[in-house]
């Protein structure tokens, strides 16, 4: 993937040495559940989440430029809709550590631009779960619209209520890009 720069991230590719740092934040009870899987437990199985990433080849590391430290991750993940419509899903995490400050909203902000007007995609959905009003702020910020309310079939915990938005091409040079 390509690596993508803000003022003050590096959205780039995971690598094996970031197992700390992801487990860092991984392993707590406030940041896993609110994006459906279960806190690591150990180095171990975060390098081996790191190991999938890799694989995939969708989702950056988030890391702050201030102390090359990886602070959340950021996916941009291939999905077809029950319409046979090819869309991308953006799904996003962020250490307890650094929440409000923006930077989350920075990334997203960052990879839709990436996706927009350089790989000219048409449409990304994000979703929520019901309750992660911290996850509401940074769609908001990131000017997507409200579509509809769902089940979202979590990792660990099943299907969980959630609220979807979307974003299309035509919506995002509306509200001017990347502000």
């Amino acid at each position: 993937m390509k690596t993508l720069k803000t003022k003050r991230l590096i959205l780039r590719n995971f690598s094996e040495s970031d197992a700390f740092d992801l487990f860092d934040y991984a392993k707590l009870e406030t940041v896993g559940p609110n994006a459906g899987w279960a806190p690591h437990q150990t180095v171990d199985e975060s390098l081996e989440i790191i190991k999938k990433f890799i694989e995939s080849n969708d989702v950056w590391a988030v890391e702050l430029r201030s102390n090359h430290k990886v602070i959340g991750s950021v996916g941009l993940h291939e999905r077809m809709t029950i319409q046979g419509e090819k869309v991308k899903e953006l799904g996003y995490v962020l250490s307890t550590s650094y929440e409000g400050k923006g930077l989350m909203t920075e990334a997203c902000r960052r990879v839709l631009q990436y996706a927009f007007e350089e790989e000219k995609v048409q449409k990304i959905k994000v979703a929520h779960f019901l309750g992660n009003e911290k996850s509401k702020r940074v769609i908001e910020k990131c000017g997507f619209e409200y579509e509809k309310e769902g089940t979202h079939q979590s990792i660990a915990y099943g299907p969980k209520l959630s609220k979807v938005y979307q974003m299309t091409i035509e919506n995002y040079k509306k509200i001017g890009g990347n502000k």
